[in-house]
């Protein structure tokens, strides 16, 4: 490539002169290439550590002129060819106008003119945001595609210098973070290092340090560990490998790929050596831990932050901490942790301005809310360029009116002066007349749609409400609007330890729907989204599919003890509630336990509010908790296990023994305690979730593992384990409540002599602070990615055992052979899902399928799959091979085959007797193999022929379309289940029936394989000879199936002899040919087809003159015609013999004629011919012309191969197809490095 002119000082300095002129000089890297000796081995070792460019580009060109010690890099190249060519660009084009330079600076700056411009010119035709990444990194870039032989597609994100522990010997080099691979390399005095990894087979991550590795980070795989040490930045390398290996997770878990974000903002001052990728990366990392912190919806993207400080008017302080900014929220953190905390939603705002600066208060900034609210912000860094931030995104904020006035939050009715006194609170609206004004679109107008909590509606009796009970519930409220009034009231609260300290006393039942909106954020999305709720009921009324059927079947399941769902109001709730759920994550769509949770929404929220918290439960609060597999339950379980180790180690042995944890600590989760606890305490335990997140929900289990503590270690087994913990829960009592006690079902399970103690909601919530409030949601955060990488990796273990498991009782292969191909076989889809050209791939995968049916690969994947795999390697013929397997395996012609019809096709060729592989590879050579689209195209291509001759060939054509598709419609007895099933309901009988012949039709003798035409033998004698090419008998191979062809031509000749001929020879030819049916490609015959006719039947005597005799004049064309068909588009046999087939031509003379029935065949392959020496055949007086009347059977083709014990031995040698695995992962990248190296040394 041309370099912009650089200034070299030494030229000479480890760099060897190979051509020269007056004004240029061609230099190769010292010990690049042939015969490095040690001062190779030195430099090369040098240019690794150093990062040196000459690693990658071992050849330059330098300008130089006669008086001047200073050299101009012009050029460099990485092969010699690179390099020559650029060489002879400039002996072409530059000698001769700069010998008429007078004056030697005059030269250089033409010089670096021209390559400037050649550079320019180059330039044009790139892609402009390949430009946001600065020149080294690019650099790097294009070592990592060399180095790894990594295509374009794949991206580099980073790269740092580090040390590789091979043993006890740390190998310092280089290591490359791409967005799918971790890779490594170093070259030290002559000793190279290459490692490759996926991040999807990254099974743990950790930094640590020991004696042995100081400060180090440990990669492990299935097979192996790996330490990598000495990082400048260690901390910085390991959270990046963290966010890559958590991509990886995310697609093995949903399919989401990775794309990379190009509307990031653009620095304002430019970055030394970092990405444009690696910027979105950490801009994702932010943007995660600022939604979380804040709970805003799942979109919103953090535009910057800054110190700065908070007048707090309830303390009256000014509080130092962090402003963020982003699309819609003002948001600020203090420095204490939950000393304060603030969101500020952009659509609240009225007035943003900047206030008098003094040396107290510098750079002041005050926002004032649409409920007369004002926040003052100083010590603001950059304030004149934050409050052009914010007012850019104020002018982007629609202003949406409110959708109702009827009610605002709900008020707990106190004295007339309190109300009087909360003029200062926000007061925001709440979205519930668009339900009531649109009743019918919920249930048809036949239930009325729940616009409150259902609790207010289904109170059974008061008397709690006017006794002590009723009077602590009243100071709660009192103690709510104090703080309202202190703190503000709705979004815009400052949430403090003040806040959290209500929270842990219980909060109040009418004030429980409003705070649980607010902590969660669900307000938020509802505010910013009017009417959705309402848009998702109406569509999914009326629709039925998986997720229903489970939701009515769990409907009175749900809370069967409340009144508010013993009745159609409270269940016809429930059921719009989660059927829009399911209806806008249909990734989702239903779990069990969402019913459980919901049901509870449902008694403090109306219906659009239920809908929301749900949203924010399930999307947001425990991510992955209710897919198929409870991945994000599975992940808390291993937190959960990991805090126990460390809190109560004791107790954490006996679990484990018991295997006790993976069972409560599901139930727990899923449902929040609900399902384990009376209801008035568990919802005591819902409240503090709301506010703290699953750190609370840790706290509590880990509590309640306490206080059983001495009587689980006296336990003998699982259920002695559970029944103490059931009694224990079932006693948790809320003495403060003030609804009537429900009973609690789980209670009838466990009974016992001793009444138990009841334990008190309150003291148990205050125990687990005290003990285990030093949990921090950061530091679960990060035991979170550490177990999501073990629970994924062990489901994808899981997966593959139960997929070995189904498959193999039907195949050959041993258990370790199949795991290994699932390996290979998942590797592929993987593949192309991240370098494919489309993300076509990622969409085949439905996590809601068998295990079997999840990864399927298209025709493309299983042709490279099958050349490195196959036993049966045919040279240029193996892809043509691949595509006939793969449509004789994908029975439901939907072009994709799972890993079962995979490894029954390796298994064809590896397993078995003689019999079987010469089975599957006959019927290679069949009609199922054949494509629809190729029949179509020869019915296309009739138009190109002369209308007198193609009468009848078309005509006959038709017949074998029909045929075939006949035949390609009751292949299976699947694609027949499923057309009857779209056609007209059938009983249970008639689906026994199609499955009894399915299983019959499995039990297939080689006497129900149809008969071989010609064309289709010929087609089979080709395979079988580039088959044979490189084998180290291939003479004897040749030699004998010479031999075989020869007799089964004889026998085909003879057979037709013997059998019996309608009335018309042309009706016989008709017939023949549509009973074997071949395509265009695999045989002349449609070609032949093609050139006889269209459309109408011609007269009998013109039929019989034309399937009798051939015209001579004719031939030629014909002959053509089935050298292009036969050939599978290789051409003329003759003119295509490549270095590697005419190497052994004088050898094989001897057998490339062979004397056959009547059959002149120059396609069989591309050196051997076949000739007749019937003179009396037609076959013969007229060249190639294929007889239709000839046929042969399978019993006839392996009884000729059983004499040749060339053949017999070749079909049943062992080839192991581990090795064959083994040598695929290598060649999957072939190190671009290694063949450049080869280059050189040859060329020097």
């Amino acid at each position: 490539m041309w370099l912009g002119p650089e200034e070299v000082l030494l030229a000479g300095a480890l760099w060897v002169t190979e051509r020269a002129n007056p004004f240029f000089l061609l230099q190769r890297r010292r010990g690049h290439g042939k015969g490095g000796g040690l001062t190779g081995l030195l430099v090369g070792t040098l240019d690794v550590v150093l990062d040196s460019s000459a690693r990658v580009a071992p050849y330059r060109i330098l300008h130089q002129t006669q008086d001047s010690q200073v050299y101009w890099a012009v050029a460099c190249g990485s092969s010699r060819k690179e390099i020559t060519k650029h060489w002879e660009w400039l002996e072409n084009n530059l000698l001769q106008t700069l010998s008429i330079f007078d004056n030697e600076e005059d030269i250089t700056t033409f010089v670096k003119g021209k390559i400037h411009g050649i550079i320019a010119e180059e330039n044009k035709n790139q892609q402009p945001q390949s430009e946001e990444d600065p020149g080294k990194f690019k650099e790097a870039e294009l070592k990592m595609r060399k180095q790894f032989g990594m295509p374009e597609v794949e991206k580099l994100v980073n790269y740092y210098s580090c040390s590789y522990w091979k043993g006890r010997v740390p190998r310092q080099g280089w290591l490359y973070l791409t967005v799918n691979h971790l890779c490594f390399y170093s070259f030290l005095l002559g000793k190279e290092v290459t490692l490759v990894i996926q991040w999807v087979d990254v099974t743990q991550l950790e930094k640590n340090a020991t004696l042995l590795f100081p400060e180090c980070i440990k990669v492990s795989t299935r097979d192996s560990e790996l330490y990598f040490s000495m990082f400048l930045n260690i901390n910085e390398t390991f959270k990046l490998m963290e966010q890559l290996a958590n991509i990886a997770m995310r697609q093995l878990l949903d399919n989401e790929s990775f794309l990379q974000d190009k509307s990031l903002p653009k620095p304002r001052k430019p970055l030394k050596n970092i990405s444009a990728l690696k910027r979105d990366l950490d801009a994702r990392a932010k943007n995660e831990c600022y939604r979380a912190t804040f709970r805003l919806p799942k979109d919103e993207c953090l535009d910057g932050h800054t110190d700065c400080t908070l007048w707090t008017p309830f303390n009256k302080m000014h509080i130092p901490g962090q402003m963020f900014v982003s699309n819609n929220y003002i948001c600020f953190a203090s420095k204490a942790e939950e000393a304060c905390h603030l969101i500020i939603p952009l659509r609240e705002v009225t007035i943003v301005e900047k206030a008098d600066s003094s040396s107290v208060l510098p750079s002041p900034l005050s926002i004032s809310t649409k409920s007369k609210m004002t926040f003052f912000f100083a010590n603001l860094k950059d304030r004149d360029f934050l409050v052009q931030r914010i007012s850019d995104f104020l002018q982007r904020t629609p202003s949406k009116k409110p959708l109702s006035s009827d009610r605002e939050w709900k008020w707990s009715l106190g004295d007339p002066g309190s109300l009087s006194s909360l003029a200062d609170i926000p007061l925001a609206v709440s979205p519930t007349s668009a339900l009531n004004n649109r009743p019918a679109n919920f249930c048809a107008g036949e239930v009325p749609t729940a616009s409150q909590g259902l609790l207010k509606l289904f109170r059974r009796n008061s008397e709690e409400l006017l006794g002590p009970k009723g009077a602590k519930e009243k100071m709660k409220e009192e103690s709510w609007n104090i703080h309202f009034f202190e703190y503000g009231r709705g979004m815009c609260m400052y949430r403090t330890t003040k806040t959290r300290e209500l929270v842990q006393k219980g909060i109040p039942e009418n004030l429980r729907g409003e705070l649980w909106l607010l902590f969660s954020g669900a307000w938020n999305e509802m505010v910013t989204h009017p009417g959705y709720y309402a848009d998702l009921v109406e569509k999914s009324m009326g629709k039925y599919n998986l997720a229903t059927e489970e939701i009515e079947r769990d409907l009175h399941r749900s809370m069967p003890e409340h009144p508010a769902f013993q009745n159609e109001l409270g269940i016809a709730a429930l059921r719009r509630v989660l059927t829009a759920y399911a209806f806008r994550n249909p990734t989702i769509g239903y779990c069990q336990a969402m019913n459980i949770v919901t049901s509870v929404l449902l008694l403090y929220c109306n219906e659009e509010e239920a809908f929301w918290l749900l949203v924010a439960l399930c999307e947001r609060m425990l991510p992955d908790y209710y897919n198929t597999r409870v991945v994000g339950a599975l992940v808390d379980q291993g937190i959960f296990e990991e805090l126990t180790r460390e809190y109560l180690p004791q107790l954490s042995e006996k679990m484990q023994e018991l295997g006790v944890i993976s069972t409560i600590s599901l139930s727990w989760f899923l449902t929040l305690f609900l399902s384990v606890m009376p209801f008035e305490s568990a919802v005591v335990i819902v409240d503090c979730f709301f506010y703290e997140g699953i750190k609370f929900i840790l706290q509590v289990s880990l509590a309640i593992l306490d206080a059983n503590m001495e009587k689980l270690l006296q336990c003998c087994d699982e259920g002695e384990a559970m029944t103490i913990l059931g009694r224990y829960l079932d006693n948790v009592v809320n003495r403060q409540s003030v609804s009537p006690p429900i009973p609690h079902l789980h209670a009838l399970l466990t009974s016992g002599d001793d009444p138990p103690l009841e334990v008190d909601i309150f003291d148990l919530i205050k125990t687990s602070y005290e003990k285990y409030s030093n949990l921090k949601a950061d530091d679960i955060e990060q035991m979170r990615f550490k177990q999501r990488l073990k629970v994924i990796q062990s489901l994808e273990d899981t997966a593959k055992k139960s997929v070995v498991r189904a498959v193999s009782s039907d195949i050959g292969f041993s258990i370790e052979e199949l795991e290994e191909l699932y390996v290979v076989f998942k590797a592929k889809y993987l593949m192309s899902c991240y370098w494919g050209n489309n993300r076509a791939a990622a969409a085949r995968r439905d996590q809601s399928l068998p295990y079997l049916e999840q990864y399927r690969i298209d025709m493309e994947q299983f042709k490279e799959l099958f050349i490195a795999l196959t036993p049966w390697s045919c040279g240029a013929h193996t892809p043509v091979l691949a595509g006939r397997l793969f449509r004789l395996l994908d029975e439901n012609r939907d072009s994709l085959i799972n890993f079962k019809e995979f490894v029954t096709g390796m298994s064809g060729m590896y397993h078995g007797d003689l019999t079987e592989k010469l089975k599957v590879l006959y019927k290679l050579h069949l009609p199922p193999a054949l494509n629809p689209e190729e029949m179509e195209s020869a019915l296309e291509a009739t138009s190109y022929f002369t209308e007198d001759v193609t009468t009848e060939g078309t005509a006959m054509l038709a017949v074998l379309t029909s045929e075939f598709r006949q035949e390609s419609q009751h292949k299976s007895a699947w694609s027949c289940f499923a057309e009857e099933k779209g056609t007209s309901p059938q009983d249970y009988r008639y689906y026994l029936r199609m499955w009894a012949k399915e299983k019959e039709s499995k039990k297939e003798t080689i006497k129900d394989l149809p008969r071989m035409s010609q064309e289709q033998f010929i087609e089979l004698c080709k395979t079988l000879y580039n088959m044979f090419s490189e084998d180290p008998v291939e003479q004897e191979l040749y030699h004998a199936i010479a031999t075989v062809a020869s007799l089964l031509l004889r026998i085909g000749e003879v057979g037709k002899k013997f059998s019996n001929r309608p009335i018309r020879k042309s009706e016989d030819c008709k017939t023949n040919s549509s009973q074997d049916p071949v395509s265009e490609e695999e045989s002349p015959t449609s070609e032949q087809s093609q050139n006889s006719t269209v459309e109408q039947q011609p007269q009998a005597d013109r039929e019989d003159k034309t399937c009798r005799d051939v015209q001579p004049e004719k031939t030629e064309q014909e002959n053509q015609a089935l050298g292009d068909g036969s050939g599978e588009g290789q051409g003329s046999p003759l003119q295509l013999l490549s270095d590697d087939e005419t190497k052994d031509d004088m050898s094989m003379s001897s057998y490339s004629m062979v004397s056959t029935g009547s059959l002149q065949c120059e396609d069989i392959a591309d050196d051997t011919v076949l000739v007749g020496c019937e003179g009396g055949s037609s076959a013969a007086r007229y060249g190639s012309t294929i007889d239709t009347d000839w046929s042969i059977s399978f019993e006839q083709i392996l009884a000729s191969m059983l004499t040749e014990t060339a053949l017999v031995n070749y079909f049943e040698k062992k080839v192991n197809i581990l090795q064959k695995i083994k040598d695929q992962k290598k060649v999957e990248r072939q190190f671009s490095s290694s063949s450049d190296y080869e280059l050189s040394s040859v060329s020097g």
